[in-house]
């Protein structure tokens, strides 16, 4: 299954959601080890996220702690009720705002200083790119900015369609599998994809860990 279309890209996106809301009580087991510190923290920080920030696949907060660093506000955004709950327990200040909605189809009232997204990029599947990076500009004041983290880790039981399938499988702790989109991004590709689409994006590899982050605006 390289590819997915139509119904069956729809059909794998709910996949892909089923899986998160089922993962959430034990996410944190099987989550990368320096997932949400390291290299991509420090790069974050001295980006500074100031002003009102959206975030997108806010998960279980881990992110969204570390906005309110800089930001005025945060409105942080998932399509998962279970991960959401988690976060607003987690992140208990009046700052932020939860929105239960899914990234493709939730429409905002107003603009934002910055978008941000933690680990949600590669989740996204190439034919639904061009879409999101519009969506994404629609959410952006002008001169607004972008900061992402991501990683291109895929292990080999994952990779049930071949290394060249953007799906990849995912086995919870009681054994149920659910397929999801891994597109594992390379920095200079995934600059270029944004360069033609008219984003001026550079995208950093850490040097000792499997992560990626990208920051910047509309060319």
């Amino acid at each position: 299954m390289a590819a997915a279309a139509g119904g069956d890209l729809e059909r794998l996106l709910a996949h892909q959601l089923a899986y998160y809301r089922a993962v959430a009580p034990e996410y944190e087991s099987h989550a990368i080890p320096g997932a949400w510190g390291g290299e991509p923290e420090a790069a974050l920080d001295a980006f500074a996220p100031a002003g009102e920030v959206l975030e997108l696949a806010c998960g279980q907060g881990m992110w969204t702690a570390k906005l309110l660093r800089h930001a005025h506000t945060v409105t942080a955004l998932d399509a998962s009720a279970e991960m959401l709950a988690i976060a607003a327990n987690r992140v208990r200040d009046e700052r932020v705002m939860f929105v239960l909605a899914d990234v493709f189809e939730w429409e905002a009232e107003r603009r934002y200083d910055v978008v941000f997204f933690g680990f949600w990029l590669s989740h996204v599947p190439l034919a639904r790119f061009a879409e999101f990076w519009s969506r994404v500009e629609s959410w952006l004041k002008p001169g607004g900015r972008v900061f992402f983290v991501d990683d291109a880790h895929r292990t080999a039981d994952e990779l049930i369609y071949g290394e060249n399938s953007p799906i990849v499988q995912r086995r919870l702790s009681d054994g149920t599998t659910h397929r999801i989109f891994k597109v594992p991004h390379r920095p200079e590709e995934l600059e270029r994809r944004l360069r033609e689409l008219g984003w001026a994006i550079k995208v950093r590899a850490s040097a000792d860990e499997p992560f990626s982050w990208g920051s910047g605006g509309r060319a």
